[in-house]
């Protein structure tokens, strides 16, 4: 995990400022909506982009890739190498 440096501390509302340089570089604006993560001790923001999510593992990856042949149907690379493989098994039996 990369430090930025940066400290900020929680408001009465429970609230955290992210810093403007972080949303310019991750192309975070006013009204996207973020999803929560955790890991461990860990509270982990990205922004939630349902359109490229994958069908299959539900990862949100700048590669994912829409199916030619079936319209809407996103998937990552990952995603894509587990369909396969289930495809290749049930056409065995």
């Amino acid at each position: 995990m990369k430090s930025t440096g940066i400290v900020r501390k929680v408001d009465q509302l429970g609230r955290i400022v992210t810093p403007i340089e972080l949303r310019r570089a991750l192309n975070v604006s006013i009204g996207d909506a973020m999803e929560i993560f955790v890991e461990d001790d860990r509270i982990i923001l990205k922004k939630y982009q349902t359109e490229k999510a994958c069908a299959i593992t539900g990862e949100i990856l700048d590669d994912n890739f829409e199916s030619e042949y079936a319209k809407g149907l996103h998937l990552s690379r990952k995603g894509a190498a587990i369909l396969l493989e289930e495809l290749q098994n049930a056409t065995k039996k």
